[in-house]
């Protein structure tokens, strides 16, 4: 846990293994013993070694200490309050079911949901292959300007969807947010030239836009710090399965060019957004306000979970993270809350990494329709073409943020991405792809895509750095609207009088990323610095002015001298 208790008013408590008492004695203010400390924090295809699905799993925590414990006690009207109870205890068995429940329920509509919005938001790059540009009467310049426009709408989105979903909760939004953009999606059945393009880029951008970080805000509420980077991993999965599905899809729906006499990139658009608007439909079902708000018309009158379920959920969360009893899910944030967020500077490095670290390779993702047509691939062969990395990223991706997870080396592990994509942007450099052979040049494009995307340790990362639920709602949004502002980059580095070898724009991509590896050093080394100046703070104090600090300090979030950031 990041909020360091005292540790001469912790010696106070009597740890678990300490506990003696007569079994037939009548306990009435009885503390319930705790689980043993894990020293490493097991991962999900995890079980320790003397694993014993009847030990207590209930972990220490500040609420342990009568003496602080108070100053960490949730709001008055937090919607999981009925269940919170610093002394309930639950086995290492309990919890492990309640978290794969917590996977089927939540979890997995989620990242279904995510497909959704990938497949309306990436079958542009299958239209490609389709002679959209050709049927539109566009360059690749438009194309440019296109993914520019909806870079920019999609970062104008961000703060007003995570406010409204903030203030009406991520349950209503979000599945009304699905069925916006399909309509737009859908919709574009009927482009008829430059301008009705970049208007259905701008309106799709900026529906679309906020849905990804109210996600990251959803699931927080059911999972803690380690559980969430490995899920988040899960959720990007939904991602690249929505692009794996999409060039499927595409190589069938493609083929129903000239029914009608439409192109087959206009079915593409408007089956594929039907297709979402059903998804849009079934998550106003799928998805329950909170851990214990699940109960309703739909789901049964008894909800999801067991009450005793629901306790598990809730106390494992707050014990995890003190923070999270801070705001109700249907709180707004006040512009007051919402400039502490903006300014908070513990928070500044993590979007400098998130505005340039993808950078690298979305250019030549965009690219890569275009590129394999350029070389001599078929319309259905190139999408099937694309495959192949996506499988090979999704495995990757996972990888990494389990090393991240069992290592706690959050910055190093997701600057391996860089160090992947180094080789192969230096061939694509110096190398003539259009004399080379084209199966190598695909490989290595293909190789080069299939790098281990940070995107789920570095959103954990924000989300494990902001120790509020405002800042962590505000945070998610603000790095993904430096994230697309560097999509705004990315797509103008490619460019048409640098065709076809790109060599200007892979020479940029190769600065760029030295540029990023130099982000993550300067990154750690400001977290280790900050925690050594608050460890050496907090450790001159007495326990007395400790405990007087919990109790009249005017530091909140992740300014307090309790809290540690991690790197």
């Amino acid at each position: 846990m990041a909020t360091v208790v005292p540790e001469k008013i912790s010696e106070k408590s009597i740890p678990a293994d300490e506990i003696e008492y007569d079994p037939n004695e009548e306990r009435v203010d009885a503390i319930p013993p705790l689980g043993k400390v894990e020293e490493h924090k097991r991962l999900w295809f995890q079980k320790s070694k003397h694993y014993d699905p009847n030990d207590i799993a209930t972990q220490p925590s500040v609420y342990d200490n009568p003496e602080i414990a108070t100053q960490y006690q949730p709001r008055d009207d937090w919607e999981n309050l009925h269940r919170f109870s610093p002394l309930s205890r639950w086995t290492w068995g309990e919890e492990n079911k309640v978290v794969r429940k917590i996977d089927w329920r939540i979890m997995a509509w989620t990242a279904i949901m995510f497909t959704a919005m990938e497949l309306d938001r990436a079958n542009l790059s299958q239209s490609l292959t389709d002679n959209f540009l050709e049927d539109m009467h566009m360059t690749t310049n438009d194309y440019n300007l296109g993914n520019t426009v909806y870079a920019l709408c999609f970062l104008a989105g961000e703060f007003p969807a995570q406010l409204l979903a903030k203030w009406l909760g991520p349950d209503r939004w979000i599945p009304s947010q699905i069925v916006l953009f399909s309509v737009v999606s859908a919709s574009q059945f009927a482009l008829s030239g430059r301008s009705s393009f970049l208007a259905c880029r701008a309106l799709l951008a900026f529906l679309q836009g906020g849905f990804i970080p109210e996600c990251v805000l959803y699931l927080s509420y059911y999972y803690k710090h380690h559980e969430l980077t490995i899920r988040l991993g899960f959720f990007w999965t939904g991602m690249f399965l929505a692009d794996i599905i999409a060039a499927i899809v595409a190589f069938g729906l493609l083929h129903m060019r000239g029914v009608q006499g439409r192109s087959g990139w206009r079915w593409l658009f408007l089956i594929e957004g039907l297709i979402t608007i059903v998804i849009g439909l079934c998550s106003y079902v799928m998805m329950p306000p909170g851990p214990t708000q699940t109960a309703s018309w739909s789901r049964g009158k008894n909800g999801w979970f067991t009450p005793r379920e629901e306790t598990i959920m809730v106390n494992r969360i707050i014990r995890d993270d003190p923070s999270k009893g801070t705001m109700h899910n249907r709180q707004p944030i006040t512009p007051k809350l919402l400039w502490k967020s903006l300014t908070d500077v513990d928070l500044w490095p993590l979007y400098a990494i998130g505005l340039t670290f993808n950078i690298p390779t979305f250019s030549p993702q965009q690219y890569l329709n275009l590129s394999l047509r350029g070389l001599g691939f078929d319309t259905f062969q190139t999408n099937l073409l694309s495959i192949p990395y996506l499988v090979l990223k999704i495995i990757t991706m996972m990888a990494l943020a389990t090393l991240a997870e069992y290592t706690g080396q959050l910055a190093a592990c997701a600057s391996i991405f860089q160090i992947w994509c180094l080789p192969f942007l230096i061939y694509l450099r110096v190398v003539d792809t259009t004399k080379a052979s084209k199966w190598l040049t695909w490989g290595m494009i293909s190789l080069l895509l299939a790098a281990p995307l940070g995107h789920p340790v570095q959103v954990g990362w924000i989300s494990r750095n902001s120790n509020t639920v405002r800042s962590r709602a505000v945070g998610a949004a603000l790095y993904n609207m430096f994230l697309q502002a560097g999509v705004i980059i990315s797509s103008n580095i490619y460019r048409a009088d640098d065709a076809p070898l790109y060599r200007r724009g892979n020479s940029i991509l190769i600065g760029i990323l030295s540029l990023n590896l130099v982000l993550y050093v300067l990154a750690k080394s400001y977290y280790v610095w900050r925690n050594r100046v608050r460890e050496r703070r907090w450790n001159g104090m007495t326990p007395e002015e400790q405990l007087v600090y919990l109790a009249d300090h005017q530091d909140a979030g992740n300014k307090r001298l309790d809290f540690r950031l991690a790197s």
